[in-house]
Parts: structure tokens; C-alpha cells; sequence
């Protein structure tokens, strides 16, 4: 193989990345470059003249032919940036979503000290709601046994796992108490919309963390028909939501006996978010 600069095995692999209908190929050649050259993302430009070194180019074709299959690129470097702060993920959890972000911000606007998270994943929202007030404590659920994992380890990793309980079980049967938060970012996907998702997500994700194999509310059923055993009387509700979805899981909430029911859009206008209050 012909030596190359790190300019020119950039422009190559961007040249791939795009014939294979990636959608910033030259952004993720260069997060690529870095991951493989072992250094930070901003580095890569001092290193552009320079030739590769053989370990080096050989680690950066794997990635390039991996990401030119479509295989996330979060999933390549084995972790993913939310609210400022790095996860670990695998094939076995969902990618953390910047949308996700906007439920953060509306459950960061009030207090809490006790709060459940269902269908955890990889902990993302655990973990930050935990950083993020230092003397709450969490409950996480989630049913897949390797997400569990996930978010065991995110927790040890951002050091909040003395106020983490995570436990394996299916919503709220593994439940017990009250809580002042209860949050999710539940599988919402109706199954007639999975062939439509970019090849990363439906070929690399869990299925069980994307979809109910219906109609996309099946979680929010069963998520409506138990919250009012588990919010304390003022304890709020905070669902993420697809953007056709927001007066349907409003009116689920609504006929759980909670009040001010709200939608909180995200950056774009669309629903993102459903908030509900505990009488």
C-alpha cells in the first residue's frame, strides 16, 4: 500500500463514505482519523502533512470500511457526548440522542431528590439527572439485562453509582415506593415506520429500544397505567416523544388523573416532550 498523508487518507475516505450515502462523510473521516490515529479530534489538522504510520492506516481502513457498511460511528469509538459529558454504548443500547437533551432541561427546571427513569439503556438520563443534582438519588429500570450492564458502568464512570439503583425488570414491575420524577424515553417507533429509518439505526440498534411492534404508544399504555401508584402527590411525569405523537400521550396522561398536562417542543417546533403533574 502506497504511504499516504493524513490530508490524503482523508480525502479518500470521504470520497468513500460519500458513494456509500453517509451523511457528513468528511466529518466523520476526520472523527475517524483521530479515533485511530489516537488523538483528539482538533489534532487532526497538525497532523495533515504528515505520512501515516502503517499501525495507524491499517486501524483507519477498518474504520472507514465499518462506517462505509453504515455501522454508527458512535458505535466505532464505543461511546457517545450527552449534556457534556462522554457515555460508553454498544449495539446493545440505544445512542444517546441530543433531542433526549431537551427532557433534561425540563426536568433540571424544577427540584427533585428521588426520581425513576424507565427503560434506562445506556443510563444517559440517569446518570446526568444524578451529576446534575448532587444529592438526589435514581432508580433505574430497564428489561434488557446488557443495558442494565450499560448503565451500571456509565454510572461507576461519572461516579454517581452510590445514588444509582439500577434493576432489570419490565416498567414498573420491579417498582416499588414514590417517586418526585419519573422520566422516559420509551420505544416510540410504530413498526410500519422501522423500514424508513436511516440503515445506522435499524440495522445497529436494539429493535426492543426503537419499537412496541404496534402502533409506537404501547409504552406510554403501560407507562399511563401505573404512574399514579409511583408519582407522589406534585411529583412530575416527563415523557420524550415522536412528533406525532404529543396529543395522544397528552390525552393518556390526562386520563391517568394527571394535570397540567404540557408538550415542551424541542429546538426544531416539534413535540418532543410530555410533562404531567401528580394531583
Amino acid at each position: 500500500m502506497t504511504p499516504l498523508t493524513a490530508a490524503q487518507a482523508m480525502a479518500s475516505a470521504a470520497a468513500r463514505l460519500r458513494a456509500a450515502g453517509v451523511d457528513d462523510p468528511g466529518r466523520d473521516a476526520r472523527i475517524l482519523l483521530a479515533h485511530a490515529a489516537r488523538i483528539e479530534a482538533a489534532r487532526v489538522t497538525l497532523i495533515a502533512p504528515e505520512y501515516l504510520a502503517p499501525e495507524i492506516a491499517e486501524r483507519y481502513e477498518q474504520l472507514i470500511a465499518l462506517r462505509a457498511i453504515r455501522v454508527p460511528v458512535s458505535h466505532l469509538l464505543g461511546e457517545r457526548e450527552f449534556y457534556g459529558r462522554r457515555f460508553k454504548i454498544s449495539r446493545e443500547v440505544l445512542d444517546p440522542r441530543p433531542e433526549t437533551e431537551i427532557l433534561i432541561e425540563a426536568a433540571l427546571a424544577e427540584p427533585y431528590a428521588h426520581f425513576l427513569d424507565l427503560g434506562t439503556g445506556s443510563g444517559c438520563i440517569l446518570v446526568t439527572l444524578l451529576a446534575e443534582r448532587e444529592t438526589s438519588r435514581g432508580h433505574a429500570i430497564d428489561i434488557s439485562e446488557a443495558a442494565c450492564l450499560q448503565a451500571s458502568a456509565n454510572a461507576v464512570l461519572h461516579q454517581v453509582q452510590d445514588r444509582a439503583r439500577i434493576t432489570c425488570s419490565d416498567w414498573f414491575k420491579g417498582v416499588t415506593g414514590r417517586f418526585d420524577l419519573i422520566v422516559s424515553n420509551p420505544p416510540y417507533i410504530a413498526r410500519a415506520e422501522m423500514p424508513g429509518l436511516a440503515e445506522e439505526v435499524r440495522n445497529h440498534e436494539p429493535v426492543i429500544a426503537l419499537s412496541d411492534g404496534g402502533d409506537g404508544l404501547g409504552a406510554y399504555r403501560k407507562i399511563a397505567a401505573g404512574v399514579a401508584r409511583h408519582l407522589k402527590p406534585g411529583g412530575r411525569i416527563l415523557l420524550e416523544i415522536g412528533p406525532s405523537q404529543g396529543a395522544q400521550v397528552k390525552q393518556l396522561l390526562g386520563d391517568a388523573g394527571l394535570r397540567d398536562v404540557r408538550i415542551v417542543p424541542d429546538l426544531d417546533r416539534r413535540d418532543r416532550v410530555v410533562i404531567g403533574v401528580a394531583g
